[in-house]
């Protein structure tokens, strides 16, 4: 019987492959809103001054060279020293002490100030573009009389009418803030209410308040952090203007206003008395508006692309 030999198996030929789904990874939303701030020349530079500004103040809570309200006549108007690196004022007291006080002072009335008009003025600017009609024609004629006056003098007449102090001055300028916030808050609720997904939200049987706490109010945030930012920076402005004129905080606390008040008859004699609460006064507007606009550069990529 013949036997058949074993056939030894040769190389198999692959077949086609089938390329599997392509898996494309894209980065976070915090990666992604980390590399635009990292690319903001604005938000970078913004974001610098206003840590400084915040950390000069944060320190001033704990640590100042000297005590900011300790006068001595002896070392009047004296220029930079070992003791007094930028100098003591016309009545002995040091401006860098001062100078860190009165940051501290700026945000606190910014703060709350800006806390104020953003939360009454927010839950106004919803509910006008939620029931519109008549409440948002009341909202919006409120508006329009709040801004007939510049914010500054609104803050004097308060302030001439409930008296000078810290207080009245966050409260003047509080007042300001909530128009601002009620227009810029409808102007973006009314755009969101008008979306397909609002109008499905409506048509499942949630209600008006439902749908603005978990629909609108996510979207216009972003809009409402960079307002925020502005109006702070404003805040600090007209809290600098009321001290100026004797009506926002009152002595013997620090204040950049009046600082540049009782600096203005020393001017040719000592100009560092001015031009040190001035630059404070500058920088950190300055750092506040920049934060603002690279803000709404990073939250909103495109109006950079627009622009």
């Amino acid at each position: 019987m013949s036997q058949t030999a074993p056939v030894t198996p040769g190389p198999t030929t692959p077949g086609p492959v089938t390329p599997g789904p392509v898996t494309i990874r894209r980065p976070s939303p915090l990666v992604e809103i980390a590399r635009r701030a990292a690319a903001s020349r604005n938000f970078v530079i913004g974001g610098v001054l206003t840590l400084l500004f915040l950390g000069i103040a944060a320190t001033s809570l704990f640590w100042t060279p000297l005590d900011p309200t300790r006068m001595s006549i002896r070392t009047r108007l004296q220029g930079p020293s070992d003791l007094n690196l930028l100098g003591t004022d016309q009545f002995g007291r040091d401006i860098l002490s001062m100078i860190m006080t009165g940051a501290q002072n700026s945000i606190l009335v910014g703060v709350v100030a800006v806390g104020i008009g953003l939360s009454l003025g927010t839950a106004l600017g919803c509910l006008a573009a939620a029931r519109r009609g008549w409440i948002e024609e009341l909202v919006m004629r409120f508006s329009d009389f709040a801004f007939a006056f510049p914010a500054l003098l609104s803050a004097v007449m308060i302030t001439a009418l409930l008296g000078p102090g810290a207080v009245n001055s966050i409260l003047a300028i509080g007042i300001f803030n909530v128009p601002v916030f009620a227009r810029v808050t409808r102007g973006a609720a009314l755009a969101i209410w008008s979306r397909e997904y609002v109008m499905a939200a409506r048509l499942s049987g949630k209600g008006t308040v439902r749908i603005t706490l978990h629909h609108v109010l996510p979207n216009i945030m972003s809009i409402i952090i960079v307002q925020a930012t502005i109006q702070f920076a404003l805040a600090i402005l007209a809290e600098a203007g009321l001290s100026y004129l004797g009506l926002g905080t009152q002595p013997p606390t620090p204040s950049w206003g009046r600082m540049l008040n009782e600096a203005q008859t020393f001017i040719y004699m000592a100009p560092q008395l001015a031009i040190i609460p001035g630059l404070a006064i500058v920088f950190t507007v300055l750092g506040l508006n920049l934060l603002g606009d690279g803000l709404r550069d990073v939250l909103d990529p495109k109006l950079r692309r627009a622009r």
